[in-house]
């Protein structure tokens, strides 16, 4: 919950800063999946692939010089899966990043971004309580990552837009699954404020 509301502040701040400089402001909501190498037995401990099931998300970015700015995602796994066959997990990346969107053609704006950010990952069935946050029925393993990819924005009505993307994601430590990199690819659908 704590991360789904340091996203929200963060998205909203975009949406402050775009109309301060009057630049180009995107949002776009969107569903993917996620591919990772296959599950894998080590030292007679099993690590599950994080790969499958549907990711909704939101994202935003702003361009603050040109066509150069910054964005912003939350991807989560729709459904609970299993870890070992009996413990639900969801996880949920995000990441913010350096954007550069290039114009390719009169309908067309293509994305290359780079950047860090986390993957949360929450296995359920689980008390955690303490002082500040009070209680929660999951218990959370964070770990940092890098993330690359890219995208094209194809404008189908005015400023609305169909985005096809592509997201690898590098986490550092990622102990609880078999690799620690993953790609998730989709389709977001997305509108753009102040201009494409």
């Amino acid at each position: 919950m704590r991360t789904l509301r340091l996203i929200a502040v963060i998205f909203l701040a975009l949406v402050c800063v775009g109309t301060a400089f009057g630049q180009g402001f995107d949002v776009a909501f969107g569903v993917s999946s996620l591919t990772s190498p296959s599950a894998v037995v080590n030292n007679g401990l099993f690590f599950p692939s994080i790969a499958g099931g549907a990711y909704p998300g939101f994202s935003a970015d702003v361009l603050l010089h040109h066509r150069i700015g910054v964005e912003g995602e939350l991807f989560w796994r729709a459904s609970q899966d299993l870890y070992g066959g009996y413990q639900p997990y969801r996880p949920i990346f995000y990441s913010f990043n350096a954007m550069w969107a290039p114009h390719l053609g009169p309908r067309l704006t293509g994305e290359l971004l780079a950047g860090v950010g986390g993957e949360d990952v929450r296995f359920y069935g689980i008390v955690n309580c303490n002082n500040f946050f009070g209680c929660t029925s999951y218990s959370s393993s964070n770990h940092f990552m890098g993330d690359f990819g890219g995208g094209i924005r194809a404008y189908v009505w005015h400023n609305v837009f169909i985005r096809p993307e592509l997201r690898l994601y590098l986490v550092n430590n990622n102990v609880e699954f078999s690799s620690g990199h993953s790609l998730r690819y989709g389709a977001s659908l997305g509108y753009s404020f102040g201009g494409r």
